[in-house]
């Protein structure tokens, strides 16, 4: 096959927000790489099956094939499962979509934890992130371009108190430590790939998403459509790179700072009550990343800014010694 355009990577792609943002890209046009452990209708122990995105995505029109990997895999060859794609699709991949995740596990108190939950944590949701952007960073700077967006939650956001307010979902210490960690890689990733032309975004929910298996988590919470996710998602995978990246974002949030029209999945059609007009700001979550380092000394270079740093005596004294 002939050099694509672009060409994308989707984990997690069998079903809620991956299925959602899949199609929505293909229907952008995009070649899709829709990678999880599930191939087929009841392989897994929830429902929705690569074969059905993909199935989805061809009928609305686009172009995407499934590959059957465990991300979570400490073994995996990341940058292998890539060349394969790219020589299955045609292409370099150039906008990588990571959305898999460990199990939750919001029902275990944090004293309770033991040490190989932990390790699938933090391989799945962290060292699978970062080892994936590895292998396609490469082909991107080739390129001269590319778009990265890592799917974090609200849960990355520090529980508040004493007083401690209820929260169903505890202090979601696993599940949310990673996403913080997520947070925190991807802002530092935007920067030191900056130069290269690279966008390195994460974007969370607003509320949440009105997905079978979210649903069940939290019944009754607030909800916002697939929609609005995979608008977002879009977004900040086509955005100009110089400018939309080293962002901790929101959907509903973002959505409405770009003034951006949400579409079906398809892309054909626009979803009644989710336009940029039609949101109330009064509900959208305010960023919980505000801290900013000092400014690089005088006469630096931006890129010797990003990687060299700054001597002791350029450093404020409130800053020193900070974390």
């Amino acid at each position: 096959m002939t050099e694509q355009n672009h060409l994308a990577i989707v984990t997690g792609a069998s079903r809620g927000i991956g299925r959602a943002i899949a199609r929505r890209i293909a229907s952008a046009g995009i070649p899709v790489a829709a990678v999880s452990r599930t191939l087929r209708p009841g392989d897994g122990s929830l429902a929705g099956s690569l074969e059905e995105t993909v199935q989805m995505i061809r009928q609305d029109g686009g172009a995407a094939e499934a590959f059957v990997v465990d991300l979570g895999d400490p073994e995996l060859d990341r940058a292998a499962l890539v060349s394969r794609i790219e020589e299955s699709l045609g292409g370099t991949v150039d906008i990588l979509v990571n959305n898999v995740a460990a199990a939750r596990r919001y029902d275990v108190p944090f004293a309770e934890m033991n040490r190989d939950w932990f390790m699938d944590s933090v391989e799945t949701n962290i060292w699978n992130t970062w080892d994936l952007m590895n292998a396609v960073i490469p082909g991107m700077r080739r390129r001269g371009a590319g778009w990265v967006v890592n799917l974090s939650s609200r849960q990355a956001g520090p529980r508040v108190g004493p007083p401690f307010a209820y929260h169903p979902l505890a202090g979601s210490v696993l599940y949310g430590g990673t996403k913080a960690m997520l947070d925190r890689l991807t802002t530092g990733a935007a920067m030191e790939l900056h130069p290269d032309g690279i966008a390195v975004n994460c974007l969370a929910p607003n509320r949440g998403v009105a997905t079978e298996h979210a649903s069940a988590l939290v019944p009754g919470w607030p909800s916002e459509p697939e929609e609005t996710m995979a608008e977002a998602a879009l977004l900040l995978c086509t955005g100009d790179p110089a400018e939309v990246t080293g962002r901790v974002a929101y959907s509903l949030p973002l959505l409405h700072e770009f003034g951006r029209r949400v579409h079906t999945l398809d892309g054909r059609e626009l979803v009644d009550g989710w336009q940029p007009e039609e949101m109330d700001p009064a509900g959208f979550l305010t960023d919980y990343l505000s801290w900013a380092p000092p400014p690089p000394p005088a006469g630096a270079t931006a890129r010797a800014a990003t990687f060299a740093p700054a001597a002791a005596d350029n450093v404020p004294a409130d800053a020193a010694g900070s974390h």
